[in-house]
């Protein structure tokens, strides 16, 4: 999202971007590079390097005397708000990207949570939530209410785009067949994204539909990962099963599916289910972090680690014809061109900045 939002004003005079990275650039900000856009890191590899470093981000900082400093995530927040206040800068936006807080007496991150949450009443200008239940969890944590904001985030809509040949193609390569109704579900392999309470739903889904298909992606999501394998072979149809691991054209993966499935027991802003409602596909999602806010009345929503609930919403959807399906999915586009387009989100952004300026 931080390089979408960059992108999003790469043409804008009025703006213009030096990212800091705490630790290395990473890929995201090799991309950035390649667009002309000023990236370092500090290369923060242990505590001991960490005076060094916010002697170094103190310095870049007051020779670059930006208008606004936009920390992104919680170690930033708190490193870059204070060393930017020591720069002289108090135009500060604080970003919080997850809905979840981390747990353990012993938690690092909790502990500079707890930290952000006692300095947010006064280091601060504005803090930025990607997604309402993110906003209600950091209050609960104590970090200052009046300063909230949410900006979820944003869409090129121009990326989200089918042919039917694509999509017959990629139908094709995989085995599903014009009586295939598929169901695509995507993350990594993580306790978080609850694949078990998916796969326990698909059996179920199967047993009842014998023609609908099951697509799995992401990173772990493969015939190397022992426990899914078995989880599949305990359903009685591992065949009906298409396990694609890590893909980077999720795009074209979602051109061939008929219905999304969110199996998640925990999500801030789940990007997935707004990709997919972009590609007009109508979702079946948990009830978590925004995933209700952002599929509205355009797909069903249930409870989180309920198997039973998930295949039964699964089999209304399945059971609905082609064109019922095309509505609720020309519906959920719609939804996204209207709340959640870049264009959208660009707009909410520069009010912020406006407004922190001012």
């Amino acid at each position: 999202m931080l390089k979408r939002l960059i992108e999003g004003y790469k043409d804008d005079p009025d703006y213009s971007h030096f990212v800091i990275s705490l630790s290395t650039i990473g890929d995201v900000g090799t991309q950035l590079k390649a667009i002309n856009v000023d990236v370092v890191d500090l290369n923060i590899l242990s505590v001991l390097g960490l005076p060094l470093a916010f002697w170094r981000l103190t310095r870049m900082l007051r020779s670059k005397r930006p208008d606004i400093v936009q920390t992104w995530m919680y170690h930033a927040d708190l490193f870059g708000g204070m060393a930017a206040r020591f720069a002289g800068i108090r135009n500060i936006i604080w970003g919080i990207r997850g809905t979840l807080i981390p747990q353990g007496l012993w938690s690092r991150t909790r502990f500079i949570i707890w930290l952000c949450a006692n300095v947010s009443h006064w280091l601060p200008r504005k803090i930025v939530c990607c997604a309402e239940a993110a906003r209600s969890n950091h209050i609960d944590m104590g970090y200052s209410v009046e300063k909230m904001v949410v900006i979820p985030n944003g869409y090129d809509l121009s990326v989200f785009t089918t042919t039917p040949s694509l999509k017959q193609r990629v139908r094709d390569q995989f085995g599903f067949n014009s009586d295939s109704v598929v169901i695509s579900a995507v993350g990594r392999f993580d306790p978080l994204k609850d694949f078990e309470n998916f796969v326990n739903a698909a059996k179920l889904v199967g047993i009842r539909r014998p023609l609908v298909r099951f697509m799995m992606i992401g990173r772990g999501v493969d015939a190397a990962n022992a426990l899914l394998v078995d989880w599949l072979a305990n359903t009685g149809f591992a065949d009906r099963f298409v396990l694609l691991g890590e893909r980077n054209d999720i795009v074209d993966m979602m051109s061939a599916t008929d219905i999304y499935c969110l199996s998640s027991l925990a999500e801030g802003f789940p990007n997935v289910v707004a990709e997919a409602m972009a590609m007009q596909v109508p979702c079946v999602v948990t009830n978590v972090g925004d995933a209700a806010l952002i599929v509205k009345d355009t797909g069903i929503v249930v409870p989180p680690q309920s198997s039973v609930a998930l295949a039964n919403a699964l089999t209304a959807m399945v059971d609905l014809s082609f064109e019922q399906r095309a509505e609720l999915g020309s519906r959920a586009r719609k939804v996204i061109e209207e709340s959640y387009s870049i264009e959208v989100i660009l707009s909410q952004y520069r009010s912020l900045y406006s407004t922190v300026i001012s």
